[in-house]
């Protein structure tokens, strides 16, 4: 039986499937440990980006008046994706 919550669409990740032999991989303990000091550093980060990006917006007109953008292909692979996705409005129940 396939449970609701079991997503047989994914590919194993090569660090997830069993080799006879292969050790598991070493875990790092600090990787699971929330640190205040890390926000302090991407904070003051984002503060030396500016608000503004001058690039991104020239880039961003430059699209808005290419009537070729987004391209159909997009557009109906987006389309698709909508119309596949569940609605979470409706109760389940």
């Amino acid at each position: 039986m396939i449970h609701s919550t079991h997503s047989s669409d994914r590919t194993p990740r090569p660090d997830s499937t069993a080799q006879p032999g292969a050790r598991p991989p070493a875990r790092n303990s600090r990787a699971d440990r929330f640190s205040a000091d890390g926000v302090a550093t991407l904070r003051a980060a984002l503060r030396s980006q500016p608000d503004i990006r001058p690039d991104v917006v020239a880039r961003g007109r430059e699209l808005a008046t290419d009537p070729a953008y987004p391209s159909r292909e997009i557009l109906t692979r987006i389309g698709r994706a909508i119309l596949a996705a569940p609605d979470l409005s409706e109760d389940a129940s």
